[in-house]
């Protein structure tokens, strides 16, 4: 009996990953959005580049909501997570906000139990979420309008998405071709080691292509730590926001994104990444 077990874990551990057929909107979308979002870093003032941080993560913060709220309607604390979210960042162009939105956003939030109709403890609850989204997306956004304001700071955000997508991109394709081992069943069935490993190469092959290509200020030995601590973090921050979704029963944070889903899909590898980014380049790397 024993033995039969073991062999069928074998098997299972063997047997390839099942992965949803290729959706070629997936290129679509990319081919339509990635060059303006090109032209917007490249040749537009970093403001313009935090008005398009705060649209994509009002868009995820909204979804989130969703997430969060299900049928709920929670009008109020949806427009006061939005409003700390934009102040968060677009705080990195004026500090002098920052403080104020949080302490606002909390004010807000705790009042709108004593003012609301719900139960007590399912409004401290909502409350709570909505706060939880303005910091989870909020500080983590904001992380890329300040790497945008750094020196060189449009090559750097050109590094950070590069290499975060290719690692995305690496472990999608390598996991759905020959996955086998599951790297977190419980939580994303899909994800794999195999995954895992090419999307590691993948960002180590953009890394160093990107260091040839614009940025040759990063040594050899930051492209390589990066690539590594990017898809980490990446994965990470992708586990992160597919046990939300485990959690309330949904595939899909929306869909406004063809082939991608949402918007809180596309974003967050992200959402981890760019802390990890920033702070490597500013205390270790130092551009």
């Amino acid at each position: 009996m024993q033995e039969d077990k073991t062999a069928g874990q074998q098997q299972a551990e063997s047997t390839p990953v099942t992965a949803s057929r290729f959706d070629p909107r997936r290129i679509y979308t990319i081919l339509v959005l990635a060059p303006l979002l090109y032209a917007v870093i490249r040749y537009l003032p970093p403001l313009a580049f935090s008005g398009v941080v705060a649209l994509a993560g009002a868009l995820a913060l909204f979804e989130f909501y969703r997430l969060c709220f299900n049928d709920r309607s929670h009008t109020w604390l949806i427009g006061i997570g939005l409003t700390g979210l934009t102040g968060l960042i677009f705080g990195t162009h004026w500090p002098g906000i920052i403080v104020p939105t949080l302490l606002a956003t909390l004010a807000c939030v705790t009042s709108v139990p004593l003012l609301g109709r719900s139960l007590l403890e399912q409004s401290l609850r909502d409350g709570a979420m909505t706060l939880f989204g303005v910091l989870y997306l909020g500080l983590t956004l904001g992380m890329l309008s300040m790497t945008r304001l750094l020196p060189q700071g449009e090559w750097l955000i050109f590094f950070l998405l590069l290499v975060t997508w290719a690692s995305d991109t690496g472990a999608y394709y390598v996991g759905t071709l020959y996955g086998r081992h599951r790297l977190a069943p419980t939580i994303s069935p899909k994800k794999t080691v195999e995954g895992l490993v090419g999307g590691l190469i993948a960002a180590i092959i953009a890394g160093y292509l990107a260091r040839w290509w614009f940025l040759p200020e990063l040594s050899g030995l930051d492209c390589l730590i990066l690539a590594a601590l990017l898809t980490i973090a990446g994965l990470w921050g992708d586990l992160a926001e597919s046990a939300m979704k485990r959690t309330v029963g949904m595939k899909d944070s929306g869909g406004i994104l063809p082939g991608h889903g949402g918007m809180l899909d596309r974003l967050d590898s992200l959402l981890f990444a760019t802390p990890v980014f920033y702070y490597y380049i500013t205390l270790v790397s130092r551009l």
